[in-house]
C-alpha cells in the first residue's frame, strides 16, 4: 500500500467521532442510533475497502461522510410496498395490486385498526361469535345463496371446497377448462394439493354430456366447471351448459361447483362490455357451490368467496384448513364495505373504482390527455416527443381476456432514433419508475405509452408536479 494510501486511511474518522456530530443526533432521533451507528461503519467500510472512492475528495470530511450515512438511512427507509400510478392501460393489473378500494371501504378499514372491534364476538349476548356473519348476510342477499364464507383468494377457495367435498375422490373437469392463472399456478396442481385425483373429460376444444356420464362413478367427490376467464378457445368447440351438468349432478348424488375466477356483482352489459357469468347466475343454473375472487370485477380486497347451499358450506366451515386460509379483520371490513355499495345500484358504478374506471368514456379520457400533452412535453423537452394517442385498454387479472376498451393517452417517443432507440426507451421508462410515485406504462410501437384511463382528473395535479424529478439527461438527435 503507498504512503498516500495510508495517509488516507489514516484521515478516516472514527465510528465514534461521527457519533458526537450534531447531524449524527439528528439522524438519530428520526432514524435511531443503532441504525445510523450500522450505517456509519458501512459507510466507514466502503472508505477503508476502496480509499480512492470517497463520498468527498478528502476522506476525513466529516460532513461529506454524513451525507452519505443520511442518504443511505433515506433510502433504506423506503417502504417496499408503494403506491405507484399505474397507467400500463391495465385496469385490473396483477402486478399492481388488483381493484383500487372506494373511500368507505378504506374508512372502514381505519375504523377497526384503531382498536379493538367485535371480530368473534357477539354484542347481543357477549358470547363467542364466527367472524362469517359479518359478510354471510350480505353475500347471501346479493347472490341468493343460502351460505356464504370467505377466504384468503380464490385459489384458497378452491383449495378448500376440493379437500372438504372430495378428499381422496375424483373430480372429472373438462379438459378444456383446466385453466392456469397468474405465475404458472394451475388447477390441477390445487386439486392435488387438496388431496383430490382430477379425471379429465372430454377434449381442449370440444367436451359433451355424456363424457361426464361416463366419468361420474362411486369415487367422484364432485364435478367441476371452471369459467375460462383468462382465455378463450374459439372455431369447432362445444361445451356442456351448467343446467345441464347440474341435472346430471343432482341424478348422480354429486355436488356441481362452479369456478368463477373474477366473479362480478352486476351484468358488465351496463358498462358497454360483453356479458361475464355471475354468480347468481351459476346458482340459478343449479351449482351447489359458486367461488369467485373480492378484488377483480367485484372492486374489493383480496379474497376468496364460496356460495352455496348451506349443507355444503356447513362442512366446509368444519375443515379445519378453514382457520388457516380465513381472511383477518381488514378484509372482512373492506369487503363488507364494498359489498354494502352494492345495494345502492344507482350509484354503484360512480363510488367503485373498478367499475368507475371501466366506464370512463373515451372522450373524457382524451380530454385529459390533451391537457396533460404539453405539461409532460415540457419536462421532456429536447428528450423525447409527446403525442396524444388513442389506444387500448384492458380490464386484466384474466376478466375477458380478448376484450379491449377504447381509451387515450400520451405516447412518448425518444428523439434519438435508430440502434439507440431501444436503449432510449429503457431510460424513459426508468426515469418514470423512479419518480417519487413510480409511473409504471407500457412500451409499444416504439414508443413509450400512457394510457390515461386509470389517471382520473383529480389525480393529474399530483401526476405532473413530480415530473421536476424525472432524472434523465438529454440524448443528442441522430
Amino acid at each position: 500500500m503507498s504512503v498516500q494510501s495510508k495517509s488516507s486511511l489514516a484521515s478516516i474518522p472514527s465510528v465514534d467521532r461521527l457519533l458526537r456530530r450534531i447531524d449524527a443526533g439528528e439522524l438519530s432521533a428520526r432514524f435511531g442510533r443503532p441504525a445510523v451507528t450500522d450505517a456509519i461503519r458501512g459507510v466507514l467500510a466502503e472508505l477503508r475497502s476502496t480509499p480512492g472512492t470517497t463520498p468527498a475528495s478528502n476522506p476525513a470530511d466529516e460532513a461529506a461522510i454524513m451525507d452519505h450515512v443520511a442518504a443511505r438511512l433515506a433510502e433504506a427507509s423506503k417502504p417496499s410496498l408503494r403506491p405507484v400510478f399505474n397507467l400500463t392501460g391495465t385496469v385490473l393489473h396483477t402486478n399492481l395490486g388488483r381493484a383500487a378500494l372506494p373511500a368507505e371501504a378504506i374508512e372502514a378499514v381505519t375504523l377497526v385498526v384503531r382498536g379493538a372491534s367485535n371480530l368473534e364476538y357477539k354484542l347481543e349476548d357477549g358470547a363467542r361469535g364466527d367472524r362469517d356473519d359479518h359478510l354471510e348476510q350480505q353475500l347471501c342477499r346479493l347472490t341468493g345463496a343460502e351460505a356464504a364464507t370467505v377466504v384468503n383468494n380464490n385459489a384458497a377457495a378452491m383449495l378448500l371446497v376440493l379437500n372438504t367435498l372430495a378428499l381422496r375422490k375424483e373430480v372429472p373437469a373438462s379438459r378444456g377448462e383446466l385453466i392456469e392463472i397468474g405465475g404458472s399456478f394451475r388447477l390441477p396442481d390445487i386439486m392435488a394439493r387438496a388431496g383430490c385425483r382430477l379425471r379429465e373429460v372430454g377434449t381442449t376444444n370440444r367436451t359433451h354430456l355424456h363424457d361426464f356420464e361416463e366419468a361420474i362413478g362411486p369415487k367422484t367427490g364432485l364435478v367441476m366447471k371452471a369459467h375460462s376467464s383468462n382465455y378463450s378457445i374459439e372455431g369447432f368447440t362445444a361445451a356442456v351448459a351448467e343446467p345441464e351438468l347440474a341435472r346430471l349432478c343432482r341424478e348422480r348424488g354429486v355436488p356441481f361447483v362452479v369456478d368463477l375466477g373474477s366473479g362480478t356483482l352486476i351484468d358488465l352489459r351496463r358498462l358497454g362490455l360483453p356479458h361475464e357469468p355471475t354468480p347468481m347466475e351459476a346458482l340459478n343454473n343449479g351449482a351447489d357451490i359458486v367461488t369467485f375472487s373480492g378484488d377483480k370485477l367485484l372492486g374489493g380486497p383480496q379474497a376468496g368467496i364460496i356460495v352455496g347451499r348451506a349443507a355444503l358450506l356447513a362442512k366446509i366451515k368444519r375443515n379445519p384448513m378453514k382457520r388457516a386460509l380465513r381472511v383477518d379483520k381488514m378484509t372482512i371490513a373492506a369487503l363488507s364495505a364494498v359489498l354494502r355499495l352494492y345495494f345502492d345500484p344507482d350509484r354503484l358504478v360512480e363510488r367503485v373504482p373498478t367499475l368507475r374506471l371501466l366506464a370512463r368514456p373515451v372522450e373524457d379520457i382524451r380530454t385529459g390527455a390533451q391537457r396533460l400533452c404539453p405539461l409532460v412535453a415540457e419536462h421532456l423537452d429536447g428528450i423525447a416527443s409527446v403525442q396524444v394517442s388513442d389506444c387500448n385498454s384492458q380490464i386484466g387479472s384474466g376478466a375477458l381476456p380478448t376484450q379491449r376498451v377504447a381509451s387515450a393517452g400520451l405516447a412518448i417517443r425518444p428523439m434519438s432514433a435508430g440502434r439507440g432507440s431501444g436503449t432510449a426507451l429503457k431510460r424513459l421508462t426508468s426515469a418514470f419508475r423512479n419518480l417519487p410515485v413510480p409511473v409504471i406504462g407500457r412500451i409499444e410501437g416504439g414508443a413509450f405509452v400512457l394510457d390515461l384511463r386509470c389517471l382520473e382528473q383529480g389525480d393529474e395535479t399530483a401526476f405532473v408536479a413530480q415530473l421536476a424529478n424525472l432524472a434523465l439527461g438529454a440524448s443528442p438527435a441522430k
